[in-house]
């Protein structure tokens, strides 16, 4: 049977799509995992890991989801014809990663299918986790940093063994809770009930992109990792990911409403940045740390901007219908509390 037109942009915008989350948006997870255990390990060991960990939480997620992998993120975006310009969208995320600009996945792919209406939902529940993450980060590292400094502390050898598991288990949660997160922008462009044999080529789909982000190193959004300080000591890494996880579980039960890891990823990074220039002031100024920041947060905007200009250009232009307008809920603007 021949491939209807919308069906084959549903599959060019899904493996886009995949490419894009795992290749742009993993290396948040995995960043850390990948640059203090790289020179330990095989690529294809810590491939291995990561894969089993995504195969579980597909699995799982569709088994008690009634077949949806998105763990409920898509209750407000209901499934809807491929158009090309929803297959263009990944497409975009995708070029910008070659750049190593860390954009949202969310906002490029997911709220092209979204109402305006659900894109500033995702916007004020984004900004929330940069803001929230920056502060966590700052104050905890602002007590951490006074006791750790990996380049003058070092684990010592017997304690290696202990820490390096403790590392790989904060990894394995962290990746398991921001899949449950970012699944939902890639089965935006999959029925939301997916057929056994459907959720089998999506893993293998993911599996194998996954092993390209590994046999690279992380690619070009490692380098947002790597620049950080410490981000190769496996103690720092493991801590990082920790709060991380901790903050995506905590933005997960707020409500059903989808967010940018990526702007609560850079603004953990922010905070811990700011929290060790801070303590260690003689050795590590503040004018080293603010244009690292900077920089990050500026590559941010450009990725919203280049987000929002999509969205608002398909909204508008291609398909005015799809601004659909619909009611806030009372509280906090555009965060519906469940």
């Amino acid at each position: 049977m021949p491939m209807d037109i919308h069906t084959l942009y549903a599959l060019i915008g899904f493996m886009l799509a995949a490419y894009a989350v795992i290749g742009n948006d993993s290396v948040q997870t995995l960043g850390t995992f990948i640059a203090s255990n790289i020179k330990v390990f095989k690529w294809y060991w810590l491939w291995l890991a990561a894969s089993a960990v995504l195969i579980f939480t597909l699995v799982h997620g569709w088994h008690v989801n009634g077949g949806d992998i998105s763990y409920g993120r898509l209750a407000k975006i209901p499934y809807q014809q491929v158009q090309w310009y929803h297959a263009a969208a990944p497409l975009f995320l995708v070029l910008l990663t070659r750049f190593g600009i860390p954009v949202s996945t969310t906002f490029l792919v997911l709220s092209t299918f979204a109402s305006t209406v659900v894109l500033e939902k995702v916007l004020v529940k984004s900004v929330m986790g940069y803001g929230l993450a920056a502060v966590v980060a700052y104050v905890l590292w602002m007590v951490i940093s006074r006791f750790i400094n990996e380049k003058y502390d070092k684990v010592k050898k017997e304690h290696r063994v202990r820490w390096r598991i403790l590392q790989w288990g904060s990894t394995g949660f962290l990746w398991y809770s921001w899949l449950s997160h970012d699944m939902a922008n890639i089965a935006v462009f999959l029925p939301r009930e997916l057929p056994v044999e459907m959720l089998a080529g999506v893993v293998a789909v993911l599996v194998a992109w996954l092993g390209v982000i590994f046999y690279n190193h992380g690619g070009k959004i490692q380098a947002i990792v790597l620049e950080k300080s410490g981000t190769r000591f496996m103690r720092s890494a493991t801590i990082i990911d920790i709060i991380y996880a901790f903050l995506l579980i905590y933005f997960k039960e707020m409500n059903d409403i989808p967010m940018s890891t990526t702007w609560v990823f850079v603004g953990l990074l922010t905070g811990r940045e700011l929290a060790i220039a801070t303590t260690y002031r003689e050795k590590y100024h503040l004018g080293y740390v603010f244009p690292l920041i900077g920089k990050d947060f500026v590559k941010m905007m450009v990725g919203l901007g280049v987000s929002v200009g999509l969205v608002l250009a398909i909204h508008y232009g291609l398909d005015p219908a799809a601004a659909g307008v619909e009611s806030a809920p009372p509280g906090i603007p555009g965060i519906e509390v469940k």
